[in-house]
């Protein structure tokens, strides 16, 4: 195998310097930097992470912890995530991924064989962990629930906000009866979501029909299932907010099955922009909440924390952003 020392040999260098080179470090120019490394690549060279670990006393594994990965965690939930977080990490970093609820003690973790951990915070019954987390002295950072505590790293999105958005935009278009399919009511999210509905329902003065009202559990299947039941109502609503994408692709096909159409006989809106919903027939309108960028974002702060870097904040805030497609008719439209 090809060692730093080799490296140093064929460049006339000393291997510090081309050890500090492959370990970007400030004291080596950027063009010195580049070239060592070009040199590297040329030659085949491979890191050796078991020495690298020895020196640098880090064991290169971060912990990523859903509150489940069974329930209530889409499949582009997860690789959105881990997406985000693999986009900052270095090579040498490998990636852990457990779900709390199939952890029967904590004190059975593990922890030291973690650099640091992230936790996709999805429900408030994380909190159990998350305390936990906070006695073991291991960098750590919790994304996704917003986490009423100053000294935790805390990356979110205004899942409220961002249904309010999608609803104001629906109203604009003449819409006073809405429905809302949610997703497990234990998730924080799902709980975010339905206020943000409420909330912009009193604003407006209009009815909230608990018929209209569903919950699903964040799948297809489910939004399948709860759009099949809310079109059994005498009455329907004109659109329906689905907590997330998957529940609204669910109820486009049950809306597609009971030979209606959307949106000329029920508008639809969903949550999250996963890259299909682009490509529905009609495209869904949907709120984007940047679950790649919170990610990145949390990934990057647990690595300043793990390098002992100093950090502006604890609290950071990522905006959602509302998509509009083709799902949502406008009611005012003179025909």
């Amino acid at each position: 195998m090809v060692t730093i020392k080799d490296i140093a040999k064929q460049l006339g260098i000393s291997h510090t310097t081309v050890s500090r080179a492959l370990n970007n470090s400030p004291l080596v120019k950027p063009e010195t930097r580049e070239h060592i490394k070009s040199v590297a690549k040329e030659l085949n060279y491979v890191p050796n992470f078991n020495a690298k670990s020895l020196v640098n006393q880090k064991n290169y594994m971060i912990g990523l912890f859903f509150s489940s990965i069974s329930q209530g965690t889409s499949s582009s939930f997860l690789v959105d995530t881990i997406t985000g977080i693999r986009s900052v990490l270095e090579a040498s970093y490998s990636l852990s991924v457990e779900g709390i609820d199939e952890i029967q003690n904590f004190s059975d973790i593990n922890f030291q064989r973690y650099d640091g951990i992230l936790v996709m915070s999805q429900s408030e019954t994380d909190q159990a962990f998350i305390e936990y987390l906070k006695q073991q002295n291991l960098p750590f950072v919790v994304v996704n629930r917003l986490v009423d505590d100053p000294e935790i790293m805390n990356v979110v999105a205004d899942d409220a906000e961002g249904v309010m958005t999608g609803i104001e935009y629906a109203i604009t278009l003449g819409h006073k009866k809405i429905g809302y399919i949610g997703g497990l009511e234990v998730f924080h999210s799902s709980n975010e979501r339905r206020k943000g509905l409420i909330a912009m329902l009193e604003k407006h003065e209009l009815p909230i029909v608990p018929a209209f009202f569903r919950s699903g559990n964040y799948s297809l299947e489910s939004g399948f299932q709860q759009m099949t039941q809310l079109l059994k109502n005498q009455e329907l609503p004109t659109l329906i907010f689905c907590a997330n994408d998957d529940m609204a692709i669910g109820a486009m096909r049950a809306i597609d099955a009971a030979g209606l159409t959307v949106p000329n006989d029920l508008s639809i809106i969903g949550f999250d922009n996963t890259p299909i919903t682009s490509y529905l027939n009609p495209p869904l309108t949907t709120i984007h909440k940047p679950l790649n960028k919170i990610s990145r974002l949390g990934t990057e702060l647990l690595l300043k924390q793990i390098n002992q870097e100093a950090i502006a904040k604890t609290h950071y805030e990522i905006p959602t952003t509302l998509m509009v497609r083709q799902s949502v008719k406008n009611l005012l439209t003179v025909t």
